[in-house]
């Protein structure tokens, strides 16, 4: 039995680890490429793009592939859409492995919205210092509201510099410390929090965060999930592949 992750993220890491030591299952995560501080995983892996939907679906017919599994970013919409399709060409399951998305509790002060642009006009028009927290990819977004102070954080250096005329870029990779996080706030002033609602631990501390401070948060919405099986614990997807596996022919 053949198995290809869309990895990434924790949770494919974690599949990975439970998918290593099975024997009778050939397991590859194949990476978008985009993160130069890559950690392999404990089975083969590749790195790069697959030339779309019809691409990706030519690479599970030529490697016989049993299981596709999209443990990529709640916000990768391309892929998640060129899989879903893929999928369905190759006449394969699809299981989307996504953490669950976080809910408000008691004390936060959320404003939700859609997409980077309503996330950069929920900002208002007064001048505010924003911790943008959001990746690398959406910051031009927020050059509509070019009066704020921007401090952006993300994993990878920006290739590009920003079309904004005031921010300030630092690094960092979670899991992040809540009392980091409140000491980060206070000493670079913030006004506001703007992120996505990427679920997980690694990243919630800046919302556990926010809330202790009494800090508004505007919250960018996920994208609407593609079709299949939608499982949240790689446990469960382990569990998935394990009941295809005894419902194939034997020899596959």
């Amino acid at each position: 039995m053949r198995v290809l992750i869309l990895g990434g993220t924790f949770e494919a890491s974690k599949l990975a680890d439970l998918l290593a030591g099975q024997s009778g299952i050939s397991s590859t995560m194949s990476f978008a490429g985009r993160t130069t501080a890559l950690r392999a995983p404990k089975i083969p892996y590749r790195i790069g793009g697959f030339g779309g939907a019809g691409g990706l679906q030519a690479y599970l017919k030529a490697e016989r592939i049993d299981v596709l599994v999209d443990a990529t970013h709640p916000f990768a919409e391309q892929i998640s859409r060129h899989a879903s399709i893929a999928a369905a060409g190759a006449k394969i399951p699809l299981v989307l492995l996504s953490r669950p998305a976080w809910v408000a509790q008691p004390g936060d002060h959320w404003r939700n919205v859609a997409d980077m642009a309503a996330a950069a006009a929920a900002l208002g028009r007064k001048p505010k210092r924003v911790f943008l927290t959001i990746g690398r990819l959406q910051i031009g977004a927020f050059a509509a509201a070019p009066q704020h102070f921007y401090l952006i954080r993300t994993i990878e250096p920006l290739t590009i510099s920003p079309r904004l005329p005031n921010y300030q870029v630092i690094h960092g990779r979670g899991p992040f410390v809540v009392e980091a996080e409140e000491k980060l706030l206070s000493e670079e002033a913030i006004d506001v929090l703007v992120t996505k609602n990427s679920g997980g631990e690694a990243a919630f501390a800046k919302i556990r965060a926010a809330r202790h401070v009494g800090l508004p948060v505007v919250m960018v919405a996920r994208p609407q999930q593609a079709s299949g099986a939608v499982l949240h614990d790689p446990a469960e997807a382990m569990a998935f592949i394990l009941r295809h596996r005894a419902a194939l022919p034997r020899g596959v």
